[in-house]
C-alpha cells in the first residue's frame, strides 16, 4: 500500500532486498516477473505507472517507468512463451473502462 517492494527467498521470512517508496508512495496494484527473462519484473501502481526492474542492470532503481495516459489501469498481466527464445513479451492492461490493451516490451527486457 505504500509502494514498497520486497524480494523474498522461500526459505526465509526476511527479504533479500527491499525497495522502499519505489512508486513515490503510490500503492502497487500488480506485480509480475517477466516470463522470458528471470531477472526482470514489472510493477503497476495506482496512478497507472508501470515500473520495469531489471536486476541485472540495476538492483537499486527501476530501469524504466512508463505512464499509461489514456484511462486508469486497474490491473496487468504478462504474456509470452518462456520456452521460445524469440523474446516476445507482452503486457496486457485492463482499464477501468473495461478496455484491454496489449503492449509489447522492448527486446532488451524480454530476451532470455
Amino acid at each position: 500500500s505504500d509502494g514498497s517492494i520486497r524480494l523474498h527467498q522461500m526459505t526465509s521470512e526476511y527479504p533479500l532486498m527491499q525497495w522502499n517508496d519505489s512508486t513515490k508512495g503510490q500503492p502497487i496494484t500488480a506485480l509480475q516477473w517477466a516470463l522470458t527473462r528471470p531477472a526482470v519484473f514489472f510493477a503497476l501502481d495506482a496512478s497507472s505507472n508501470i515500473y520495469i526492474w531489471d536486476l541485472l542492470e540495476n538492483d537499486l532503481f527501476p530501469v524504466a517507468k512508463e505512464t499509461i495516459p489514456s484511462g486508469k489501469v486497474v490491473t496487468m498481466t504478462l504474456l509470452g512463451e518462456p520456452e521460445k527464445a524469440n523474446g516476445l513479451l507482452g503486457i496486457v492492461l485492463a482499464k477501468e473502462s473495461g478496455q484491454i490493451d496489449i503492449q509489447y516490451v522492448k527486446k532488451k527486457w524480454a530476451l532470455p
